[in-house]
C-alpha cells in the first residue's frame, strides 16, 4: 500500500490503555469473533483481523456535497479512536460473560462502541455489556434478513435471547426482514413479542433516513440506550458474498452505509455492532470485509455530526 504524507489512513488506533486516564474516546472499535454456533460453517472469527486490515484503505476524510444543505461535513480526523483489541474465545458462557465484560469496559469510556464480529451471535453479549443497568429502558435496531428468534443458542438466537434476559419486544425494530428468508412461526414470535417489523420492500418505497428515523424513535423511546445490529446479510448476495445467509435482491452497499451513518448520528445510540461476515468466504476482492470496515467509518461520520 503506498504511503502519502497528505493522505492519512484509517485504523492502527491506540488501545484505551494508551491513552491519557479519564480522556474521552469518540469511538472504540472491539473485536468479539464469534463463530462456534453459527447455524452454518463459518470463518467468522477471522473477521475483525480482516477488517482491522481493510480499514487502511480509506481516509478518515468526508467529501463536501454540493447539494445537501448545512455546513461542511466534520472532520473525522478531530475524532479520537480507541482499539480494545479482541475477545479472547467469546463463544459459551465465560467467553460471553468475558464479552460482556469487555463491551461494558469499552462503552464506559466511549461516545460510541464498534462491536465487529463474529456471527450475529455477538450482538447478545454487544448489547448486553452496553446497557448494563439500563435493560429495561433500552432499544434494539436490527438491519437482518432474518428475525433472529429461533430457541437454543446460536447466530439465530440473538433478538428472542435478549427479550428473554429482559428487553422490551416493543423497543425492537427489525429492518430489511425478507420473503423466503424466515418462517411463519417466527414471524408469530416477532408479531407476540411486538416486534415492529420494516420489510425489505419497504425500504423501496421510503427514504432510509425516514426508515431509520422511525426506527430509532420506537427503540429509544422509553428514554434509554439503543444498540443497533449490522447484520451484513441483510446486502444482496453480489454486495456481501461473505455473507452466508445472504440472498438476491437484499440491500444495496449504499444503503447499509446510510443506515449505519444514520445511526451514528443518533444521539441514543450507545453502540453498534456488525455481524454475519465470513473473511474467509469473502470474494477475492474482499468486498464483504471492505463493506465492513466502511461501515465503522460511516458510525464515524454520524458520530461526527452529532
Amino acid at each position: 500500500m503506498s504511503v502519502d504524507p497528505l493522505w492519512p489512513r484509517s485504523g492502527d488506533w491506540p488501545s484505551p490503555d494508551e491513552l491519557e486516564s479519564g480522556e474521552r474516546i469518540d469511538l472504540t472499535l472491539l473485536g468479539i469473533p464469534t463463530f462456534r454456533t453459527s447455524l452454518s460453517a463459518t470463518g467468522a472469527g477471522e473477521t475483525p483481523a480482516a477488517v482491522r486490515a481493510a480499514l487502511r484503505y480509506y481516509a478518515p476524510f468526508l467529501s463536501p456535497d454540493r447539494s445537501a444543505p448545512g455546513p461542511r461535513p466534520p472532520e473525522l480526523e478531530d475524532l479520537l479512536f480507541a482499539d480494545a483489541g479482541d475477545v479472547l474465545d467469546p463463544d459459551g458462557p465465560e467467553g460471553e460473560g468475558r464479552a460482556i465484560a469487555a463491551m461494558a469496559d469499552a462503552v464506559e469510556r466511549a461516545s460510541v462502541t464498534v462491536a465487529v464480529g463474529g456471527d450475529n451471535a455477538l450482538t447478545v453479549p454487544a448489547a448486553l455489556g452496553s446497557w448494563g443497568d439500563d435493560l429495561e429502558t433500552a432499544g434494539l435496531v436490527t438491519l437482518d434478513a432474518h428475525h433472529d428468534l429461533r430457541d437454543g443458542v446460536s447466530n439465530g438466537s440473538p433478538v428472542r435471547r435478549l427479550i428473554e434476559a429482559g428487553l422490551d419486544g416493543r423497543r425492537v425494530v427489525q429492518i430489511g426482514i425478507a420473503d423466503f428468508a424466515n418462517s411463519h412461526a417466527y414471524a408469530a414470535r416477532a408479531e407476540e413479542y411486538g416486534i415492529t417489523i420494516i420489510h425489505r420492500d419497504e425500504l423501496h418505497r421510503r427514504p432510509m433516513d425516514d426508515v431509520m428515523a422511525e426506527a430509532l424513535e420506537i427503540a429509544g423511546s422509553a428514554g434509554g440506550p439503543v444498540h443497533v445490529d449490522l447484520d451484513v446479510d441483510v446486502c444482496d448476495r453480489s454486495v456481501a458474498p461473505g455473507c452466508p445467509a445472504s440472498i438476491p435482491g437484499g440491500l444495496a452497499a449504499w444503503e447499509l452505509r446510510a443506515a449505519a451513518r444514520l445511526a451514528g448520528s443518533w444521539e441514543s445510540v450507545r453502540s453498534v455492532d456488525i455481524a454475519e461476515v465470513d473473511a474467509t468466504a469473502d470474494a477475492p476482492d474482499g468486498r464483504t470485509v471492505r463493506l465492513a470496515a466502511l461501515l465503522v467509518l460511516e458510525v464515524a461520520a454520524g458520530l461526527a455530526s452529532r
